[in-house]
């Protein structure tokens, strides 16, 4: 029979299961492959070992370091594609979608506006449920704390941006990362906040 041009040929020599086995030889239970196994994800419980136990005196000490402070460059209309990213790489590394909280300063989140029209008791009540990431305005007095608060510098005047960098970070349990400019963000720091 003529092969059609679009059907491949098959040759006997590549290797592959056989219908019927060669006389005298039994067929091989198929075994896995062996290659490279997936990385551990890592995550709370891929970070640490055990915990030993610390002096009470030390515990005062790691609470007033307060959470790491990370900047991300980023103009007033990128602000929020930055946070975004941050928000993006922070879930591919492990962190859980609940322990993160994004604030604007300026326009509220895409999705902040999206879900407030549904109305303020839904909106709201996804923040108590803390299963996903939440976006808020920095002027939202009922957003509470999570391990880690993403600021995105959108707007604002620099009285209020001045007033969300503090109030972000008493918010802000392990990490803080503002995506703003860096000159006005770090003006705004060194003029006391």
């Amino acid at each position: 029979m003529p092969l059609i041009p679009e059907e491949p040929q098959i040759h006997e020599s590549v290797p592959g299961p056989r219908a019927v086995p060669a006389p005298g030889r039994t067929t091989p239970t198929p075994r896995p492959v062996p290659g490279p196994r997936p990385a551990p994800r890592p995550g709370p419980a891929a970070q640490r070992g055990p915990v030993p136990a610390r002096p009470a005196a030390a515990q005062p000490a790691a609470a007033a370091a307060g959470p790491q402070i990370q900047l991300i460059p980023a103009s007033v209309q990128g602000a929020l594609d930055a946070a975004d990213e941050a928000v993006d790489l922070l879930l591919d590394t492990g962190r859980a979608p609940g322990e993160i909280l994004v604030l604007t300063t300026g326009d509220p989140h895409p999705w902040a506006a999206h879900e407030l029209s549904f109305g303020e008791a839904s909106y709201w009540a996804q923040h108590d449920a803390r299963d996903d990431v939440f976006y808020a305005t920095a002027d939202a007095d009922r957003a509470g704390a999570r391990p880690v608060v993403v600021v995105a510098v959108n707007g604002g005047a620099d009285e209020a941006v001045a007033g969300a960098l503090p109030a972000a970070m008493a918010r802000a349990g392990a990490l803080l990362i503002v995506c703003g400019d860096p000159q006005r963000v770090n003006a705004l720091i060194s003029a006391g906040v």
